[in-house]
């Protein structure tokens, strides 16, 4: 049970999210207007002899290039990884030669090369942000080394080459460690984004089992009143047929198929629970537990259930929840797949918790994963088939909406060790006010 991970994933995601081509549009819109609107005023109002022609010709580029995408493509547009590095990457171009003309590192507005990248950190994958960020030092570089002059009103200072250094070395750094650490969070984001969305998948398939669970076992009792009636007329009709009569063959076999179908629908109404019952019909807590164990039997491990009780204490009845049901699940099915031979599950209960203890013989949680544990992607088998690293975190995800608390630790002897734990007023208080919910519905 050292890897929580294993369970049926969810169709297979892209790695990266298309972005909006209107998204970034609207950016460079911003970026073209606050560009030109600095020219004019620097120019203007500060009294700085700006290239106009110029620099207002680069800011033209990047308004024409707009002004083509916004009529040569579908403003639902969405651009492929590749399509986006190359528009930021346009960008960083565009804003590198605005500087080149301006001043280059000595021009304060330098510090914008660093926002083309840092909206590249926050959409695309790793190798386009490494390579856009290269491409960010590689200018940097260039506009440290080579530029126009930047213009003033009277005497130009001069800057001593350990300031230009000194601002070579802050931009470099800064585009570093902004972009790595703006993809780092984004990247966590988008990965706690598709496990909730797995989580969410695995319980709404658990409640289609549910509630198909429910249909048959309510089809059953609906269909077993016509099929007696049938049942009886054909054997009325074959009863008072000759022997050689043409349609005495067709009686016996519409008698014999009727009870066939009776006897499909009996065994429908006598399915264990986890197969028919209502997803809020009231179970006691231990066939809850063993209902959830049931499917993951294995020859080679012996699956043990236990309860103990604090007496006089009456078992409590839980209600069959998906989240229970498919946490519990995956919590068992873990600890099946890693035991040597054997796997125990302890249910115990007093008047103040519900506690469910899983433990297997196996080689136990990884020391170094165990603070992790609940925390999605964290797999020993990463990249193996089916195995995504979901399996403890929908587990503990969905066990907590239920109201518990969930431990992960070995035990000393060897093997894992998951302690699922309720408080029990507040157990049973859902399931009453579920069971009146279903009562009340129902009448």
């Amino acid at each position: 049970m050292n890897s929580p991970n294993r369970m049926t994933p969810p169709e297979p995601r892209p790695a990266f999210d298309r972005i909006s081509l209107r998204r970034l549009v609207r950016i460079r819109w911003v970026a073209v207007a606050g560009q030109a609107l600095a020219l004019v005023v620097v120019h203007n109002i500060l009294d700085f002899p700006l290239p106009l022609l110029p620099t207002f010709g680069v800011v033209a580029c990047s308004a024409a290039l707009n002004l083509f995408f916004a009529f040569h493509h579908r403003a639902a547009t969405r651009l492929g990884e590749e399509q986006a590095a190359f528009f930021l990457g346009y960008d960083l171009l565009q804003l590198g030669l605005l500087l080149y003309l301006t001043g280059g590192l000595e021009n304060p507005f330098a510090i914008l090369i660093l926002a083309p990248v840092t909206v590249a950190a926050t959409i695309l994958s790793r190798p386009p942000v490494i390579a856009l960020a290269i491409f960010a030092v590689a200018i940097i570089t260039a506009l440290g080394l080579w530029h126009v002059p930047l213009p003033w009103s009277g005497p130009p200072p001069e800057f001593p080459p350990q300031l230009v250094l000194g601002i070579w070395t802050a931009l470099v750094v800064a585009t570093v460690f902004i972009s790595s650490y703006t993809w780092s969070v984004a990247a966590e984001a988008r990965r706690l984004r598709d496990a909730v969305a797995a989580t969410q998948l695995a319980l709404a398939r658990e409640q289609r089992v549910s509630a198909v669970g429910g249909l048959a076992a309510a089809a059953a009792h609906e269909l077993g009143s016509p099929l007696a009636t049938i049942a009886v007329v054909a054997k009325e009709l074959a009863r008072e047929l000759p022997p050689d009569s043409p349609h005495l063959e067709d009686a016996t076999l519409l008698l014999s198929q009727s009870e066939r179908c009776r006897r499909i629908l009996a065994e429908l109404t006598q399915q264990p629970a986890e197969d028919s019952a209502s997803p809020y019909e009231r179970l006691p807590i231990s066939a809850l537990v063993e209902a959830a164990g049931e499917n993951y039997r294995d020859p080679r491990v012996r699956l043990i259930f236990a309860t103990t009780a604090a007496p006089p204490e009456a078992e409590p009845l839980v209600r069959r929840s998906p989240e229970i049901m498919h946490g519990l699940n995956n919590l068992i099915q873990n600890a099946v797949q890693f035991a040597r031979r054997e796997v125990s599950v302890t249910i115990y209960w007093d008047a103040a918790i519900v506690t469910v203890e899983v433990a297997d013989d196996g080689p136990g949680f990884p020391a170094h994963l165990l603070g992790r544990l609940g925390e999605p992607y964290l797999s020993t088998r990463a990249g193996e088939a089916s195995h995504m690293g979901l399996g403890i975190f929908i587990a503990q995800s969905l066990l907590e909406r239920s109201g518990a608390e969930l431990t992960f630790d070995n035990l000393v002897e060897g093997g894992a060790h998951v302690v699922i734990s309720w408080n029990r007023a507040n157990l049973e208080a859902e399931t009453r006010s579920n069971a009146a919910a279903e009562n009340a519905a129902g009448g």
